[in-house]
């Protein structure tokens, strides 16, 4: 009986040996993967289920659950709330608006992931040149949207702005110099692309994001569209989570998966290379 514990009490200070030196070596024991929920809403909930998918998230360690939203606003709050670790969807400026009017928590910035270019659309007209004076421009009615589409008919030569922005965000008192007498009329982001069928407005405004659910591509249908310099930094679209979470090296590692070779390849071949590869850090908007 002796030489039976002697043997039991053997064998295991072998494997304990065995077990402490593999360890030591590198060979650690395999940890359950960490399950991270990223809200997201609209084409971009595709991609992120297509990055969830990938054999690298699981390299990673990383369990992705993504879940899909109807709109921006219930996302950013849901990932303040903590519903959602992380969210992908909006654009830096978008995010900075949010923060100044929500005393509930703040969003920050764990990276970006790429510039969609807002274009401005027309079944009337071929170009910008040929929009008549006093005609109606349809803009976004959103905040954030409504800067981005001045700014962008400024860039297309058609306004120039001036003075101080509220909230660091253009409206349209700020036209300081209207040379075709332009009226802009203001409405909600998904309406923009019925408009494109409305005598009475002459072109449109629309986001990347209302312009692919509408089967249109920026880089071919729209008459202009942002390119990607200073100017639109503020556009780029970033990886966000509640600010008390912005080192949590889990969610940053959502960054680099975002940026992998696979998932660019998918990104380019499902949007036709409308959604433009933007990979910075966070320190980038400092």
């Amino acid at each position: 009986m002796r030489r039976i514990w002697k043997w039991i009490i053997g064998i295991a200070v072998v494997l304990v040996v065995v077990g402490l030196g593999a360890y030591q070596f590198g060979y650690k024991p395999a940890q359950s993967p960490k399950t991270v929920t990223l809200g997201s809403y609209g084409p971009d909930t595709q991609v992120c289920e297509y990055i969830a998918k990938l054999p690298e998230t699981k390299k990673a360690g990383i369990n992705l659950q993504v879940k899909d939203f109807s709109d921006g606003v219930s996302l950013n709050k849901a990932t303040v709330e903590g519903q959602v670790d992380v969210n992908a969807f909006q654009m830096e400026s978008y995010l900075k608006y949010f923060n100044q009017n929500n005393k509930k928590g703040k969003l920050a910035v764990l990276g970006t992931t790429y510039l969609e270019p807002m274009g401005l659309y027309s079944n009337r007209y071929k170009s910008v040149n040929a929009i008549p004076d006093k005609s109606t421009i349809a803009i976004s009615s959103n905040p954030a949207n409504t800067a981005r589409s001045l700014k962008l008919l400024q860039s297309a030569g058609l306004i120039k702005l001036g003075g101080e922005p509220k909230n660091g965000l253009y409206q349209p008192r700020n036209v300081t110099d209207n040379h075709k007498d332009l009226k802009f009329r203001e409405v909600d982001d998904h309406t923009g692309p019925r408009l494109l069928n409305d005598k009475t407005v002459a072109a449109v405004v629309i986001g990347n994001t209302m312009a692919l659910q509408s089967n249109l591509n920026v880089k071919k249908d729209a008459i202009y569209h942002e390119q990607l310099n200073e100017d639109t930094k503020g556009n780029i679209n970033v990886i966000a989570t509640n600010a008390k979470n912005k080192n949590d090296p889990n969610y940053k590692k959502l960054v680099k998966l975002y940026h992998s070779k696979p998932a660019q390849k998918y990104i380019k071949q499902k949007f036709h290379g409308t959604k433009i590869d933007v990979n910075k850090p966070a320190s980038y908007f400092n």
